[in-house]
């Protein structure tokens, strides 16, 4: 396959910028993608293909944050409106509201998909329990500004969040107190979990850092020639790939440093990448208001792709795959 050149597939539809994405885990009928906008209007679609499912419509505000179960049975939304909303992303239908006193920019699930995790600008973290959801969640409390990202590590002991404070912060649930601060130079941009579970990827500047969250040893940490704002490791960790304001997308080796290719697809800054659940594709959302699928192998026959010979496209030329007029309905599976 060598000489073939980079093919997005472009997934239109929303009007305003996509700041965050994610993948569910492989289920009975592939696996899903969710993307979050500031038109407040989260889309549903498939995740190989990017084929438009459904949109989940009740938010009065951008959605910053978007998160699906593991079976993708369930999607979470956090918003502007201060809000963050349970949904049943079969049917579309909203399961719960969760008021929050500021703006939601973050939301996820743990491993069992039992609580609800929350980011908020009021500088704390939440933790919601999704089988008495009409309980005030427990708040994790210490970041001195705004938190933009919070995860649950996979032994559901634990979370992790970023803040503006220029902080990393690891929290034990048991207790609901902070157990490690990482201390950065800029304010993270972005975190991911690497489906080992056991590397952080952080965002921040113009840096790609990798924290093993055992120890909260630094593994490795990268420059990337543009301000970075977010990064995704592969699941066999072979190479990361990011994307930031110079609307360019990266794909870094993981073990070197060494940059692999990069080019320029998008029309906007990328403010979201991450790779699917097989690895054989990764997912970036950005300001000029689409959501773009490329493949790792360049070439390989996967979803929508075909082979494309040498001299055929242009590198980061696109597809578009969802022109955007399609009604706007309730999610369906």
């Amino acid at each position: 396959m060598s000489g073939l050149r980079q093919t997005a597939l472009t997934c239109s539809g929303h009007t305003r910028p996509v700041v965050d994405l994610a993948f569910s885990s492989i289920t009975s009928s592939g696996y899903f993608l969710i993307s979050a906008c500031k038109d407040g209007k989260p889309m549903l679609r498939q995740g190989d293909t990017g084929d438009w499912i459904g949109t989940f419509m009740g938010h009065k505000g951008a959605v910053w944050g978007v998160a699906l179960s593991k079976d993708a049975l369930k999607a979470a939304s956090g918003s502007a409106d201060f809000e963050a909303k349970l949904w049943d992303a079969v049917s579309g239908e909203e399961l719960h509201t969760f008021p929050h006193p500021h703006i939601v920019k973050s939301v996820d699930f743990n491993t069992d998909d039992s609580k609800l995790l929350t980011a908020s600008n009021d500088k704390k973290v939440r933790v919601f329990d999704l089988l008495r959801p009409d309980e005030s969640g427990e708040c994790l409390t210490g970041h001195s500004s705004a938190v933009k990202k919070a995860l649950f590590l996979r032994d559901g002991k634990r979370v992790v969040s970023a803040a503006d404070d220029k902080s990393v912060r690891f929290w034990d649930l048991s207790s609901l107190q902070e157990v490690k601060k990482l201390e950065l130079e800029t304010s993270p941009s972005s975190l991911e979990l690497s489906p080992n579970s056991e590397t952080l990827v952080i965002t921040h500047g113009h840096s790609v850092s990798f924290y093993n969250v055992l120890n909260f040893e630094k593994l490795k940490e990268y420059k990337v020639p543009s301000q970075v704002n977010s990064a995704s490791l592969h699941p066999d960790q072979s190479v990361f790939v990011c994307g930031g304001d110079d609307f360019k997308m990266y794909k870094f080796d993981y073990e070197t440093g060494a940059e692999i290719e990069s080019f320029k697809g998008h029309f906007g800054p990328v403010h979201c990448v991450q790779f699917s659940p097989d690895g054989e594709l990764y997912a970036s959302g950005s300001e000029d208001g689409t959501l773009r699928l490329w493949q790792t192998v360049v070439g390989k026959t996967y979803g929508l792709w075909k082979c494309v010979m040498p001299g055929e496209l242009n590198a980061g030329e696109v597809i578009d795959i969802a022109a955007g007029d399609a009604p706007v309905v309730k999610a369906e599976g």
